[in-house]
């Protein structure tokens, strides 16, 4: 009979935010999958808990996945944990889970802390529905054709972004979504410096121009409401088509692009673009 996968959720930053049902798992399992097993024996040592440690991360194997899918079918209870919070969301364990599902290898649930949902909760935006997009892509034209999916996205969306690059992301965010589209910018989550900034995007952007960003950011950022083109002047509409245009976008598609949010006739916006 083939043992279990728990996938067992693990502090986000505050080491004290766990349960004692995850307590219970990582002592009983007789593995343990890590992303980094230097933050995992970490926490193991802080309880006290002595477990044999695999390391499963995105440069890890075919070979390694199928190795540990081995010892599952042989009879062994096995734990994934993240560096933090809940593991196989936008995280390696993903791959164990679906081998586990090919294989008719039970998987379990063991709930813990989430960045996301915490940061939503902080946000104090309406959170009726929310799209978990997590870092946006770094090359120019994969990140461009990511944010005009989203473009007309009315659901709050979630972003997570390093500090070296959180300047960067912002002026894209403004860029496209426009400088009054609301963001709450949540930092260092449950960790003794955790800060919350609710502002818009245009005041993120330069608030971070002159102030360094430190420690991890969970950006929650308003969806599309139907005010969001009202009153917007040819002069507004016109920047954003410069914008797309400095973003790599032909001058003819950003205007078609722009025409199609703000109501202005897609000549038009083009006539003032070449005039400008």
């Amino acid at each position: 009979m083939s043992g279990i996968l728990y996938l067992i959720g693990t502090p986000i930053g505050n080491m004290e935010d766990i349960t004692l049902r995850q307590l219970r798992m990582l002592k009983e399992v007789d593995f343990i999958c890590a992303e980094d097993t230097r933050v995992t024996v970490k926490l193991l040592n802080r309880y006290e808990i002595k477990k044999p440690l695999v390391s499963f991360h995105e440069h890890s194997s075919q070979a390694d996945a199928l190795n540990i899918i081995g010892r599952l079918l042989d009879g062994e209870n096995g734990g994934v944990v993240t560096d933090a919070g809940m593991p196989c969301i936008s995280d390696p364990g993903e791959v164990l889970v679906r081998l586990c599902a090919e294989n008719g290898i039970d998987v379990r649930v063991v709930p813990g802390p989430s960045a996301v949902v915490s940061a939503a909760a902080l946000s104090g935006l309406g959170i009726r529905r929310f799209t978990f997009e997590g870092f946006l892509p770094v090359p120019k034209k994969e990140r461009q054709e990511r944010l005009e999916l989203l473009r007309n996205e009315t659901a709050v969306m979630i972003f997570y972004e390093a500090p070296h690059k959180l300047r960067s992301t912002l002026a894209d965010l403004r860029d496209f979504f426009g400088g009054e589209r609301r963001i709450s910018l949540c930092r260092e989550l449950t960790k003794v410096h955790e800060e919350v900034l609710r502002m818009t995007l245009g005041q993120a952007a330069e608030y971070y121009s002159e102030n360094e960003p430190r420690g991890e950011f969970v950006l929650v950022l308003e969806g599309k409401t139907d005010g969001d083109d009202s009153g917007m002047s040819l002069e507004e509409a016109l920047e954003q088509v410069k914008a797309l245009v400095e973003h790599g976008e032909k001058p003819t598609d950003a205007c078609k692009a722009v025409a199609k949010e703000t109501g202005y006739r897609k000549s038009e916006l083009y006539a003032a673009f070449c005039e400008d």
